[in-house]
């Protein structure tokens, strides 16, 4: 399986794309970053984000695009950006018929480190060690959309429309998460 991992971000969107190989391995097809002009107004800037999206999912053709879930933080404004682009990604993926994973950063750090609560450093050291990396990836945005990808090989439950997982398995704030979309589609 080929995965597209994104980390969405307004200035810098992390991309990175891992095939999966038998015995739990997983190894580089490709890392960079996307990026948009903070001058440029927020229409413009998410059109340059998405044109280098569709350019990744047209060269790489993964077989799943996972997003970090977008979760409220304390600055609106990142956030926002945050989410829109997460919504980019997640419609270039849709138009061409590709599956969307969404997985929360404790998630994914828990896949590749082993803890929730690992720090960026952490995340880039493991996942240059899952990878053989001889350098650590960098951005960070670029790691974080690597550990993306090789969470969604090990997690594969964070696909939407899958199955989901029984409530004892999931993280408190996986459980608050799920609470908050059922409740949005109950008044929607």
């Amino acid at each position: 399986m080929r995965v597209l991992g994104v980390d969405p971000g307004l200035t810098r969107c992390g991309l990175g794309v891992v095939d999966g190989l038998p015995s739990r391995r997983a190894a580089l097809v490709a890392v960079g970053v996307a990026r948009s002009d903070p001058a440029l107004d927020i229409d413009q800037r998410l059109l340059a984000i998405e044109a280098q999206i569709e350019e990744w999912l047209d060269a790489y053709a993964p077989d799943t695009v996972a997003v970090e879930r977008v979760f409220a933080q304390h600055n609106v404004s990142t956030v926002m950006g945050t989410a829109q682009v997460a919504g980019i990604a997640m419609v270039a993926a849709a138009r061409r018929r590709i599956p969307v994973a969404l997985h929360t950063p404790s998630e994914v750090k828990a896949a590749v480190t082993g803890t929730g609560r690992a720090d960026k450093l952490q995340v880039q050291t493991m996942v240059a060690r899952l990878l053989s990396l001889d350098t650590l990836p960098k951005p960070a945005d670029a790691a974080d959309a690597l550990a993306l990808a090789i969470c969604h090989l090990w997690r594969p439950a964070g696909a939407l429309g899958a199955p989901q997982r029984a409530p004892g398995s999931m993280t408190a704030a996986q459980r608050a998460w799920a609470a908050a979309e059922q409740a949005a589609r109950t008044r929607g």
